[in-house]
This record gives C-alpha cells, structure tokens and sequence, in this order.
C-alpha cells in the first residue's frame, strides 16, 4: 500500500443514495467513468458553512449532463440536501464538495447505451485558502500549447489533458499552465485566465474551446458593482505578455494575481489595483452569500 491511500479519510461520502465512509466507498470496474472516462463533475466551494454560488455550478451540471446525454438523476433541492448533510456542520473552514455522475455500469462498448442507472458520487475535501503572504507577492506561471479536445467546455472528467498540463507548471516550481490555441488565450490547466490593460478586465469568449468557469459570471457582476469595465474577446499571446495585470481565477484559486510568466515580468512585477479590487469584492461576496443562506437555513 502507499501512504496516500493507506491515510485515506473516512469522512462521509454519498454514493448512489447510500451515505458511507469514503474509505470504504466502491464502484463497479465496469463502470464507464473508470473505462471511459465517460462522466462529468462539478465542485462547489463552502464557505462560514454555506454553499457559494450554488445554483450557478448545478446549472453547469445540468449543462455538461446535457452535452453527454445523461439525464440529471437528481433535483436541484435533493442535490442541496446532499450536499449540506455532508459539509462539517458547524465549522467556517473552507471546503469544497465534490459532484461525479457516470452514465454507469455496463459491458465495455464505446456506444452510448440507454437506460442505464447513472453513478452518483458526492465528497467533500477541505478547501485550503491561499495565503495571504502569496497573495501580497503574486504568482509565476508557464506557458504551453493548449493540446486537449475541442470540447473544453464540458466539465468531464476525462482530465489527462489537464493533469498533464498541471504537471508542465509543477515540474516547472509554477502555479499554473497558462495554455494558447495558436495565438489565442484558452485557460490555464485548472483555472480560467484574465489579463487587466487600461483598466479593463478582459477573458477569453464563452465557448466550446474553454471551460466557463462560475466565476465568469462572479467577476463580471463584481466589475458592474465596482465600476471595472468588462470585456470578453479573443486575447492573442502579445496581449498576455504585454498585459498590465494577469489574473487566474477558479474556485479554489478564487483570483489570483500572476508577476511572471515564463520568466517574464507582467505589468510592474507586483499584484495591480484591478485584482485587489475584485479580491475584495469577492470576499465581501462571500460573507453576503454566508449571511443570506444563513439566514434561511
């Protein structure tokens, strides 16, 4: 055994209806998430004991089911069930949950096969915060040619072309792969990516070539509240690197500003005015959200 698996958590997971250990959780070998990969995920950060922007990520789920032709097996009120019997009760450290559907279990045939049951898989995992000292300096990232499919909008979990781009940075001691399709800005290996010129936020356009992060939504009504003009366009590789800010932004990440990229100074080598803005507001987003549901749990 190895270390890893030998320390495997024995927090509460769902799985197909049934509330057990995560230790002890299985599913079939045939399984067409583990032959396939033929399944999609979502993940939910938690936070003061709230789910954030909830509804925004089930409807991405509904999205992604839709782009497999998976039926969603559950309501939106039997999700939120699920995932507030899951989350440490009582507890303001962040977290994160977990969502997998599966189209199922069945003899391995690359064909779509009706009817079957999906698989319902639901974790939580802590969501560790990146620290303040980090977030005072920045960040350096790496750039790579963006090598997946041409379906990067669906939150499928087919992730090798993901992980291998995650190892480029990690081999490289970066935070994160900053992908182009040509000349053109995609997504970093885990996260979206925004550059700041001239005091506009700008992001890459919504479509099948990046996966639409929940937070594209959060930053352009954050931007519409601070008054930080918003743009989503093709950015080409020159504007990247010629950028007075970079951002990345994902759940875990929330945003998070980028001084280097392959060894290059972006803007003036320290976090700008627009990230620090938006980080605010984020946080100030975050305890509204606390509050609201708080309020109505």
């Amino acid at each position: 055994m190895h270390p890893i698996t030998d320390a495997l958590p024995a927090t509460l997971c769902y799985l197909d209806g049934e509330y057990t250990a995560l230790r002890d959780a299985k599913i079939s070998v045939l399984d067409r998430g583990f032959i396939f990969g033929d399944g999609i995920y979502e993940v939910v950060p938690v936070y003061g004991g709230q789910p954030f922007c909830f509804e925004e990520h089930m409807a991405r789920l509904d999205r992604s089911l839709a782009e497999l032709q998976i039926a969603n097996p559950l309501s939106l009120a039997q999700w939120r069930d699920i995932v507030m019997r899951l989350i440490a009760p009582g507890g303001n450290a962040p977290q994160a949950v977990y969502f997998q559907i599966t189209r199922g279990v069945a003899p391995r045939d690359h064909a779509m096969i009706k009817g079957l049951t999906p698989t319902v898989f639901v974790m939580v995992n802590p969501l560790p915060p990146v620290s303040d000292a980090v977030r005072a300096k920045g960040v350096t990232c790496v750039t790579a040619d963006d090598f997946r499919w041409q379906k990067a909008h669906i939150k499928s979990t087919s992730l090798l072309g993901a992980v291998l781009s995650r190892q480029i940075s990690v081999e490289a001691g970066a935070a994160d792969t900053v992908m182009f399709r040509g000349d053109s800005l995609s997504e970093a290996s885990s996260s979206n990516v925004w550059i700041v010129k001239d005091g506009v936020l700008i992001g890459p356009p919504k479509d099948n070539l990046v996966l639409t992060g929940i937070r594209y939504g959060l930053l352009e009504r954050l931007c519409l509240e601070g008054g930080i003009p918003f743009a989503l366009r093709r950015v080409s590789r020159d504007e990247v690197f010629g950028a007075d800010e970079l951002i990345l932004s994902s759940a875990s990440k929330e945003v998070l500003p980028v001084v280097t990229l392959d060894g290059k100074t972006i803007g003036n080598g320290h976090p700008g005015p627009i990230y620090k803005s938006l980080y605010a507001a984020y946080q100030q987003a975050k305890q509204r959200n606390a509050e609201k549901q708080g309020a109505t749990a």
